[in-house]
Order: structure tokens, then C-alpha cells, then sequence
């Protein structure tokens, strides 16, 4: 199952990441809270640094809902 993932930075940033297998996102929410948050995407690891929450939305988000 794929969604999308909801990655929550200091300084109130905020990654998504659209497409995400369910695995990945469950490795993510893991590390939720660590300095260093990283994960495995299209064979490569990538280091998100410090994420609190990590949320999920199954399928996309509809971005240009009500517009």
C-alpha cells in the first residue's frame, strides 16, 4: 500500500513525501523523535534529520480540492 507521508520539522517546516510505500513510512515513524530520522527511497538513504510527528495519509493528497 502506498500514501503519503507527513514529516514534521523544527522551526515549524514540514516534508511530504507522496508515493511512499507503507513500509517506509513505518520505518520513519520508528526513528520519530531521533536527531537523525533516515530511510530507504528509490535505493537511496536519505536523512530527514529531526521529525516529530510523522503522520499518513493513504493514497495522495488532492491539492487543488475545492479550487
Amino acid at each position: 500500500m502506498k500514501g503519503t507521508a507527513i514529516l514534521y520539522h523544527d522551526e515549524n517546516k514540514v516534508t511530504i513525501l507522496e508515493n511512499v510505500e507503507h513500509s517506509v513510512f513505518e520505518e520513519m515513524k520508528d526513528q520519530c523523535g531521533d536527531k537523525h530520522c533516515q530511510c530507504h527511497i528509490e535505493n537511496k538513504v536519505i536523512d530527514f534529520g529531526a521529525v516529530s510527528p510523522v503522520l499518513w495519509h493513504e493514497d495522495e493528497v488532492d491539492w487543488d480540492y475545492g479550487y
